[in-house]
């Protein structure tokens, strides 16, 4: 049995009246954000700095990830003005820099990649100058989507393998390994300047060797960013927590990244693919 969850792992949440704000406007405007969807332990931290990453496309996904909190089940039509509401509280907030991810709809012919353009372009409509980073599904593998939301010119296009490929038809059954390092290849051979990012979790099974393994097979299709944080079960109907790692193996994950080639990256327990996704951004530019 996992013992208690450590000291490093404990995180007191912001509460107070920009948290509040945050979220009352966001439901006022008829927007999602994964931080609350997917329980991210750095919401308040983000909520209070005015910071969100918007979820697009609803609140339902089509998929059933063992790790993840979002519901799943049958989706809502898209909503045809949720990409002009999005850029208007990017606008309002005033952010140089939007992270922008969905849930997976594989009940769309092209699983959403329009909607993905679609809301990059209205970002760029209403505030110039800002950066965007998307937080793409699989497409199930659709060459077609995934030109389109590269078409649409994000500064980042961020695709998470989660886990080592040994855990997939525990964690990600409806996912494949290989599908996703091939999108990363693929979108950097669309266009060679954008800068590619996924994100994996770490303490659901896997070995030390098995997440060096994925690091290679990330840098082998050229991906610029890595994130990897401590897996935290939102419920005990998911997998199961494994092992709780130590603050000092993230710094060695870390500095492997690098050695690796990766132009930046980041490793501890409360990292999650899109936190301080400027900066990340910013240091792989440099």
């Amino acid at each position: 049995m996992l013992p208690a969850r450590p000291e490093w792992l404990r995180k007191r949440l912001p509460l107070g009246a920009g948290v509040q704000a945050m979220e009352g406007t966001l439901d006022r405007n008829r927007l999602h954000t994964i931080c609350r969807e997917a329980c991210c332990p750095n919401q308040g931290e983000c909520f209070s700095r005015g910071v969100a990453t918007f979820l697009i496309m609803g609140r339902v996904c089509t998929r059933n990830c063992r790790f993840c909190a979002v519901r799943s089940g049958i989706p809502k039509p898209l909503d045809d003005g949720e990409p002009r509401r999005l850029a208007a509280e990017v606008k309002r907030l005033g952010l140089r820099f939007v992270v922008i991810t969905s849930v997976t709809r594989d009940d769309l012919p092209d699983g959403g990649a329009g909607h993905f353009a679609r809301a990059i372009e209205a970002v760029r409509r209403e505030c110039p100058g800002t950066g965007v980073e998307v937080l793409i599904p699989d497409f199930q593998g659709s060459r077609a989507s995934l030109e389109t939301v590269v078409a649409a010119a994000p500064e980042v296009l961020n695709h998470n393998v989660e886990t080592v490929p040994r855990l997939y038809g525990a964690v990600r059954p409806q996912a494949d390994f290989r599908r996703s390092i091939e999108l990363l290849r693929a979108a950097k051979a669309l266009n060679p300047s954008l800068v590619t990012k996924s994100g994996l979790m770490v303490g659901l099974g896997e070995t030390r060797s098995e997440i060096l393994e994925v690091m290679a097979a990330l840098r082998s299709a050229s991906c610029d960013v890595i994130t990897i944080g401590q897996y935290l079960g939102p419920s005990a109907a998911h997998h199961s927590v494994a092992e709780y790692v130590r603050p000092e193996a993230f710094e060695e994950y870390r500095l492997e990244a690098l050695q690796l080639g990766f132009r930046s990256a980041a490793a501890s327990p409360f990292v999650r693919s899109s936190y301080r996704a400027e900066t990340l951004y910013r240091i792989a530019r440099s």
